[in-house]
């Protein structure tokens, strides 16, 4: 096969995914995988096809891992196989979703304390498996897999209380961190794209003032952590009094790769709350919206960002969804134009979802017109309306120079298209903020 034009990969990344949560309900009895749900294992040819025409060439995309990863060192990478050689094949640049919202039941769920050394051999022996992929998500959504795990009871082990969730988030990000460990062995310049929920607690009055703030320090901490961040002493009394040790403190202080990431903010319009005085909360809509709360992250860890989720239902009207593309598109360009290095941008996912609507809590069937297509692989508005801002603008973006680049580069020793991968700006393994941010530490 002829080497591949460098020119063909634009640095900005303008990206979708296929939807692949697959937590349990019910005490562990149902599976919500969203991949059967959403006919993708029927029709992953299609999916990957449709991403083609949308003029897309970076995909969020990985296995179920509950059937994939069967024991420790016991695999079935048979439709792994399948998908991820035909993604290469077609020359669009995964990036590899490892843990979305679940664990394979002889694993248990996020309490389980053996969870981050499994999953880091786990990520290790995947990047053996797929060493042309160097771009990752070890474990997306770590604020949300916890909190909707351990605290509020919806998945998995369905527990409910700070106890709970603190011995989730501290298994969650330890995992995540072993894992890029793991993956570096395999490729000292992977790159890793933290798919993260952004959002911001906004109080009520004078009395909702205080159980905000402990919201909005909270928001922080899987990010905190995994990039070695010293919380606040409020934070670090609540990690204290809910089960986290000193020594677990310094080992995310200690073992963080902040210099291989780039930051993901995922944005909705659920992800702003109002809290009451008695700390119930409630979603607002935008109030801020993505460009002020990226701002704030982007201010606390000094990192490239990528807009790494958002949608909106069709709607009424057939036009809602359409609209708030271009205002998440045009909160981008403010993120940018403020000096910010905003590498890429994300609707998510591919098709339609189902049961989003009700978090995923039970197996009701109901189907949420979120996509670019729906379950019939019929477009969208919005997604001829993607197609359309992709063609637009994807030759302007790597011309700025404030943008930051992710071109596409070969492995080394490869001589084919089929060894390419994406690195950022040239730079091997260090992942670079751009010159007005200062230094990363």
């Amino acid at each position: 096969m002829a080497a591949m034009d460098r020119s063909m990969f634009p640095g900005f990344m303008f990206a979708t995914g296929i939807e692949g949560s697959y937590p349990t309900i019910e005490g562990g009895r149902v599976r919500m995988d969203e991949m059967e749900k959403c006919r993708h294992y029927e029709n992953w040819k299609t999916d990957f096809e449709l991403v083609q025409d949308l003029g897309i060439q970076f995909l969020r995309y990985g296995p179920p891992l509950y059937k994939t990863w069967l024991g420790r060192k016991k695999y079935d990478w048979s439709f792994a196989d399948l998908t991820f050689n035909d993604l290469r094949r077609r020359g669009i640049v995964v990036i590899a979703d490892l843990c979305h919202f679940g664990l394979p039941d002889w694993v248990g769920n996020f309490q389980n304390k053996e969870f981050p050394e499994l999953f880091a051999e786990y990520a290790f022996d995947f990047a053996k498996r797929y060493p042309w992929v160097q771009l990752y998500t070890p474990v997306n959504e770590m604020s949300v897999c916890a909190l909707f795990s351990a605290y509020y009871g919806y998945w998995n082990e369905q527990l409910k209380g700070d106890k709970s969730f603190v011995c989730a988030l501290r298994h969650i990000v330890k995992a995540n961190i072993l894992a890029m460990h793991g993956i570096l062995k395999v490729r000292h310049d992977a790159i890793f794209i933290q798919s993260e929920a952004s959002g911001y607690y906004h109080a009520s009055g004078p009395e909702a003032i205080a159980p905000a703030e402990i919201m909005n320090a909270r928001r922080f901490l899987p990010l905190d952590l995994n990039y070695g961040i010293r919380v606040n002493s409020d934070m670090y009394e609540y990690l204290m009094d809910n089960g986290m040790t000193r020594d677990e403190y310094h080992f995310f202080l200690d073992n963080h790769l902040k210099h291989h990431c780039i930051m993901g903010n995922d944005y909705y319009v659920t992800n702003e709350h109002r809290v009451s005085k008695d700390g119930t909360t409630e979603p607002v809509g935008e109030i801020f919206g993505y460009e002020e709360i990226t701002t704030q992250y982007y201010n606390r860890y000094v990192l490239p960002v990528m807009h790494t989720e958002t949608n909106l239902n069709e709607g009424p009207k057939g036009d809602e969804a359409v609209k708030w593309l271009w205002k998440e598109w045009a909160n981008v360009l403010r993120v940018r134009n403020n000096g910010v290095p905003i590498v890429g941008f994300t609707w998510y996912s591919l098709t339609d979802q189902v049961d989003w609507d009700i978090a995923l809590r039970e197996d009701k069937g109901t189907v949420n017109p979120l996509g670019l297509y729906d379950l019939d692989r019929n477009p969208r508005k919005v997604g001829i309306a993607y197609k359309e801002l992709i063609k637009s603008w994807k030759q302007v973006l790597p011309a700025s120079t404030q943008c930051l680049q992710v071109p596409v580069k070969p492995l080394p020793n490869s001589r084919d298209s089929e060894g390419w991968a994406a690195d950022v700006d040239g730079v091997a393994a260090d992942v670079m903020p751009h010159p007005k941010a200062g230094s990363t530490p």
